[in-house]
């Protein structure tokens, strides 16, 4: 089955599958194991693009309106899809924690789609609407034929799917009993896997918890039967050698690795210092898991019992296994980990226990490949803490939001070693290298393994490689690098939440990227050379932008005219106190987004670097970043995550013959019916660009072939001028 195949992906569960037709005791959600190779029901590997998953089967129906509703409707935003039979309890808890996160739809760029099953469309509907979803499509599958198709059995379940219709991520564990942790927990799952805010099961639960002195996040306090012996076990007397404590399942081979290899480290320390480890077993049957763990040869750790999940709720470990945290004698959470990484965890593990033991962990770092931050954190741990404060820990789920992580250009300024050996792959994308991480700036395996790789601690080389003018509009490593500093953040986390968050704020970009070093000087002046271009801006609502506020009888609204006019509030921009004296800046004309004029509209002007030239940027960084000023969450919601349609709308001049398209042609896919099998050629305006950019400006000929005077002449034919200039550039190429 489908599902199967995606639980076998990712890990194991955390309990028995339940019988068929038992309609509220689900089987448990997966482990996280990134690199674990997919398997079939046979057991025999898999071949795929770990990255895309499994797609989700092609389904149709109709929604609980009896309207017509079909998955391709869905296709190109993430979703999560929401399977539920109203009448089942555990669906109240799933709508409870959807409810909880429903709000950041819009920020975040994803949707919720319900599928109905088992009831009357009322009873979903009403369902819905208690927890606040009631503006989500869903479909009414009283037979339960598309669960069936994707394979669940369950009446309950949550699939994360991405923008490309790729299944990713399972919830169905929901046979815990009801109360309000259980919905905190489906709703921490439910923001971790959407890369959300206060997302459960990272590593580091708070990243300033690492800053030491006391701020590492206190762990809960335990105290539990030992299966063994029936002792009783309490944290708080086993603290003085630090604490290994393991959440398990005893017939998981993950788990078994797991503490094999704990126990392997632990034995090779001196038992004066060897911190203790500790098992919970998540399900309690001594007779099944005392027997097992014998047989895997794992004996030497306390076993503790919890029947009622007290002990996995209070430690954020119910719905995977193994989850392994390391509490030092303080009784403060250390590190966290989930699943088990045969191919990092056991060098990563062996690091942190020696360190907990009071030692000097080995530098284990990845002898041909990229480490990611983890192993760094082992040592610098105040320089990951300082490292998280900033926009490059985010860049990653940054693409994720926006739809663009399964584009190659985008990915490799996000990820850590795109295209290098050990580094991120498309098709084998691993989570300890997404982001801008350290060996980013720092190098492979940082100073110890790249030595010269930023001579000086000069980075400016490495930040240029992706801070580009292509992609990072205004760019100036002085003036940047204190965003990103280690030193300088350090500062700032160590300020109280309010005041940490203020400062961050404050470094953001400024609302206007562009060069403002000339004077405006209004559309018109650029409509002599830029005939085409005006055209297109001229039918344009950009071109209306400031009737509109006079419509609204707010032409004297500065707010307004802010975003309404070009240059408003500047020296020689749209002028403050009115109207009157404009000068061709009422709207959103072309200076509004390349930049004031003055330097490159006159005759006698260089027509090169005299202009920010967006032909050549990126739609989805800089021009961005340029419609962004205006077009934010107050006043247009939702505009980053159209922005590559809105800008299709208005495209001119050579930019849409020079960029790829944003979503570059899978040439291994057969192409649509209709779709063209080459691309279009170029336009005047982009042979023109290409030539410029060959060869240096030089003046134009007195007069086109057919005698046509060029001397400013804005009658002249836009096609003409391009041919006399065309004329000329091919004549010294020739020369």
């Amino acid at each position: 089955m489908l599902v199967g195949l995606l639980v076998l992906a990712l890990g194991c569960s955390d309990g028995e599958p339940a019988a068929t037709g038992d309609a509220d005791g689900d089987a448990a959600a997966p482990a996280a194991t990134e690199t674990q190779t997919r398997v079939d029901a046979s057991g025999e590997p898999v071949a795929a693009d770990e990255r895309r998953g499994v797609p989700l089967p092609a389904f149709e129906g109709v929604n609980l309106d009896g309207q017509p509703l079909s998955l391709s409707a869905l296709i190109g935003k993430r979703f999560v899809l929401f399977g539920f039979n109203p009448q089942v309890e555990s669906a109240e808890r799933a709508a409870a924690a959807l409810g909880q996160v429903a709000a950041a739809r819009a920020d975040y760029n994803f949707d919720i789609v319900g599928v109905a099953v088992g009831a009357p469309a009322a009873e979903a509907r009403a369902l819905l609407e208690a927890h606040g979803l009631e503006g989500i499509r869903a479909f009414d599958d009283n037979r339960a034929e598309i669960g069936r198709r994707i394979g669940f059995r369950s009446p309950v379940w949550l699939l994360l799917v991405d923008a490309e219709g790729n299944m990713l991520r399972v919830i169905s564990n929901f046979g815990l009993p009801p109360n309000q942790d259980s919905v905190a927990e489906i709703t921490g799952q439910l923001r971790e896997m959407l890369r959300l805010p206060g997302g459960g099961g990272a590593e580091n639960p708070d990243a300033l918890a690492l800053l030491g002195g006391g701020l590492k996040p206190e762990a809960p306090p335990l105290t539990a039967l030992d299966m063994r012996d029936g002792s009783t076990f309490r944290l708080a007397d086993n603290l003085s050698r630090g604490v290994a404590l393991v959440f398990f399942l005893h017939t998981c081979p993950h788990c078994h690795r797991a503490l094999t290899a704990i126990q392997t480290v632990l034995d090779t320390i001196p038992e004066a210092e060897r911190p203790l480890l500790v098992g919970v077993s998540s399900l309690d049957r001594p007779l099944s898991v005392l027997p097992m763990l014998e047989d895997e040869g794992i004996k030497e750790f306390r076993v503790l019992r919890d029947p009622d999940a007290s002990i996995r709720r209070a430690y954020g470990a119910v719905h995977a296994v193994p989850v392994t945290l390391l509490i030092n004698s303080e009784g403060r959470i250390e590190s966290r980990v989930e699943g088990w990484r045969e191919e990092r965890d056991p060098a990563l593990m062996r690091m942190r226990l020696i360190k907990l033991a009071g030692g000097t962990p080995p530098m284990l770092l990845h002898s041909t490949g990229y480490s990611g931050n983890e192993f760094c954190g082992v040592c610098h741990e105040s320089e990951t803490v300082t490292w998280e404060l900033t926009r490059h820990a985010g860049a990653y789920d940054t693409l994720v939001k926006h739809g663009a992580d399964h584009q190659g250009e985008c990915v490799s300024c996000h990820v850590v070693g795109y295209g290098q050996p050990g580094g991120f792959e498309l098709a084998r994308p691993l989570a300890t290298l997404e982001a801008v991480g350290c060996e980013t700036c720092h190098g492979r395996g940082g100073p110890h393994l790249s030595q010269g790789f930023a001579p000086g601690h000069d980075y400016e080389a490495v930040c240029v490689t992706c801070h580009n003018p292509e992609h990072s509009l205004g760019f100036e490593y002085a003036s940047f690098l204190p965003k990103v500093s280690h030193a300088a953040m350090l500062a700032i986390a160590a300020l109280p939440a309010e005041q940490r968050a203020q400062r961050l704020a404050e470094q953001r970009p400024p609302r206007n990227r562009l060069p403002m070093e000339a004077d405006y000087v209004g559309t018109p002046a650029c409509l002599s050379c830029h005939e085409q271009e005006y055209e297109t801006w001229a039918a344009h609502e950009h071109a209306r932008a400031y009737q509109t506020l006079e419509a609204k009888g707010e032409a004297g609204n500065g707010d307004c005219l802010r975003c309404h006019t070009t240059g408003y509030g500047q020296p020689t921009g749209f002028p403050t106190g009115g109207a009157d004296d404009h000068a061709g800046l009422e709207g959103v004309g072309c200076e509004s987004c390349h930049g004031p004029g003055g330097n490159h509209a006159p005759p006698e002007a260089s027509k090169r670097g005299t202009i920010l030239s967006l032909g050549d940027k990126c739609d989805s960084c800089v021009i961005l970043q340029i419609c962004g000023s205006c077009h934010d969450d107050a006043n247009d919601p939702g505009f980053e995550f159209e922005v590559l349609d809105k800008i299709e709308k208005q495209r001119h001049g050579t930019s849409g013959a020079l960029r790829a398209p944003p979503h570059p042609v899978d040439r291994a896919k057969p192409l649509p019916e209709g779709a063209l099998r080459t691309p279009p050629p170029l336009n005047d305006g982009a042979m023109l660009a290409l030539l410029d950019r060959a060869l240096d400006d030089g003046e134009l000929p007195a007069t086109a072939p057919g005698g046509h005077k060029l001397g400013g002449a804005s009658a002249l034919p836009a096609a003409a001028r391009t041919a006399a200039r065309g004329s000329q550039k091919t004549e010294r190429l020739a020369r």
